[in-house]
């Protein structure tokens, strides 16, 4: 057993920026502190739904509002907790959804229109900036699960979504080879609060650590 673990929630929209999200994201990372998380990633949701009618083309323009979320939970961080810039995509007419880990304000200035670049197009630019990207909740009631050779990994516990398409997201990325499992409470409300993250054995304080961490498998799924 490792001698101290961290707790990290890896799926976490907030009412700053996600139309579906209903907690501001200073009060969440109140909440998450006070559920004895050691940090969390802010993946609201890149989608059509993000963006009002004057950035839908273009939300490289509003990048500021974007990130509103993120930036605001991070004044609350501190040496105990940190903050960390995630996305959950969704490209136009899709109902799939990925998590995008390693992100930072910079790439999203300047790759343009994430919406229209579709699995294989931002594939390849995530890898071109070091980025992990991992299909959500893919066994969610409208999801399709994309070519394996796209993703890094998939959702494989998702606090939102039935045990059966969980365990089911667990053996798919078995049976196609893929190297990352993750697990994350889809906060949107107070009730989400605390149904998945990872336990590591050292602290992430980075998007370089939690890359690492990642990839290395070095961690416990929180189910």
């Amino acid at each position: 057993m490792w001698a101290m673990k961290y707790k990290y929630e890896l799926h976490c929209h907030t009412k700053n920026v996600s139309a579906c999200g209903r907690v501001p994201a200073a009060e969440i990372v109140k909440m998450y502190k006070d559920a004895g998380y050691s940090g969390i990633v802010i993946t609201d949701h890149y989608s059509p739904m993000t963006y009002d009618i004057s950035h839908i083309a273009c939300p490289q323009n509003a990048v500021d509002f974007y990130i509103s979320g993120y930036k605001e939970a991070l004044k609350y961080a501190d040496e105990n907790f940190t903050v960390l810039l995630g996305m959950e995509l969704r490209y136009y007419a899709t109902a799939n959804d990925f998590l995008v880990y390693g992100i930072t304000e910079d790439f999203l200035r300047n790759n343009g229109n994430l919406m229209k670049k579709y699995p294989k197009r931002f594939y390849k630019l995530a890898k071109e900036n070091d980025l992990i990207v991992l299909q959500a909740h893919p066994f969610r009631t409208g999801m399709i699960r994309i070519n394996p050779k796209y993703l890094d990994g998939a959702e494989v516990h998702n606090g939102k979504t039935s045990k059966a398409a969980n365990d089911k997201a667990d053996k798919w990325v078995d049976e196609n080879n893929m190297q990352i499992k993750v697990s994350g409470s889809d906060f949107h409300r107070k009730k989400h609060l605390a149904k998945g993250g990872i336990i590591t054995k050292e602290p992430i304080k980075t998007n370089d650590d939690l890359l690492r961490i990642l990839k290395s498998g070095e961690y416990e799924l929180i189910k």
